[in-house]
């Protein structure tokens, strides 16, 4: 884990919010489904962002503690949640954060559990939930489709600009990628369930979404500026002013007891 790249979102929040995708209806409906959410459902959320899945769970109703580094971010996800007095936003390190005596019945992280410590996340989720709750993990993976062309032709910027990156990288079809769920094994039973979104951006739009990866904000600013700018270039000369982009999201369910 990597504290000055896991903070690094909360440098601004507001585009965060703007850029950042939801997940799909479909995720969120198999997860209420398969856990049985609904009113009475306790659920915690760790690394909630500005609510970008926090919200569809809202409106199901459930009992939501969201708990986020970021304070920013935090107060975006408040606003965001607003219309649902039944969710509360923490400000806090989940890690340190003192456990409520009452168990939850899901534990919840969307594309952020990578960067709790491996040494101690799921002895917190075992504290946070009830002997038969469920641990529920949303992953995000960048894979080809959408403007294949355009995720072909870009590299060449990534070469130029950021030496992390390895010669001739292309994006994995969906069959060659999977989260690794070894680690939850002993946990409980696993069950992963994939779901594919593409969405189109603008130049401006993708330009924002790439200034929400921590890896892109951590680049030195002459080399991010290099980059983005020929990106831009890239999409208004070539791809007409606007390109798609295809993810694959994982939705592993990990049951801790016979009731899941």
């Amino acid at each position: 884990m990597t504290p000055s790249l896991r903070g690094i979102f909360d440098e601004d929040a507001e585009l965060y919010d703007r850029a950042r995708p939801v997940y799909p209806p479909a995720l969120v409906e198999a997860l209420a489904a398969r856990v049985g959410l609904g009113p009475d459902s306790r659920v915690l959320e760790v690394g909630p962002g500005t609510g970008q899945l926090t919200v569809p769970l809202a409106g199901l109703g459930c009992h939501i503690t969201a708990v986020e580094l970021g304070p920013s971010m935090a107060a975006v996800a408040r606003r965001n949640l607003r219309a649902f007095p039944q969710v509360h936003v923490e400000v806090a390190d989940f890690e340190q954060w003192p456990l409520p005596r009452e168990p939850f019945d899901l534990m919840v992280s969307a594309t952020a559990f990578h960067w709790l410590d491996p040494a101690v996340r799921l002895a917190r989720a075992a504290d946070a939930l009830r002997p038969d709750g469920t641990l529920a993990l949303v992953t995000t993976h960048h894979v080809a489709g959408g403007s294949i062309d355009f995720f072909i032709d870009v590299q060449e910027c990534y070469e130029r600009w950021d030496p992390a990156t390895p010669p001739g990288l292309r994006q994995s079809s969906e069959s060659e990628v999977a989260t690794d769920t070894r680690e939850f094994e002993e946990f409980g039973r696993v069950e992963s369930l994939r779901f594919a979104q593409e969405i189109t951006y603008t130049t401006q739009g993708y330009i924002d979404l790439l200034l929400t990866y921590s890896n892109h904000r951590a680049l030195e600013p002459p080399a991010r500026r290099g980059l983005l700018d020929g990106i831009r270039q890239l999409i208004d000369t070539r791809h007409g002013g606007s390109i798609t982009k295809r993810y694959l999201h994982e939705l592993i369910l990990v049951g801790r007891g016979e009731g899941y």
